[in-house]
């Protein structure tokens, strides 16, 4: 037994090599036009997904930049509104 083996890399590398196998012939089983024209199909597919998904997190980022300002804005109506009616009050 060699001293440097990882089981687990083991396991893990012939699993992919098992999955990319699988691949391949998936592949392989069609023509190769339609092989081609499914990897670009596909490709697309996940390329607008992917599109999608920036333009997800882009509106999530302008969201909670919205809410900062907005809660900015709060707070500053809150301090305006307290120094003026701290200030407008006759003591007692």
């Amino acid at each position: 037994m060699q001293a440097g083996r990882d089981p687990i890399r083991d396991v893990k590398d012939a699993i992919c090599e098992g999955l990319r196998q699988i691949g391949d012939c998936s592949y392989a089983i069609l023509p190769k036009n339609t092989a081609h024209a499914l990897a670009d199909l596909k490709k697309s597919v996940l390329n607008e997904i992917s599109t999608a998904l920036q333009k997800e997190m882009e509106w999530i980022d302008n969201r909670v930049a919205g809410g900062d300002k907005l809660r900015e804005e709060w707070r500053e109506r809150c301090e305006r509104q307290t120094s003026t009616s701290t200030s407008t009050s006759e003591p007692v």
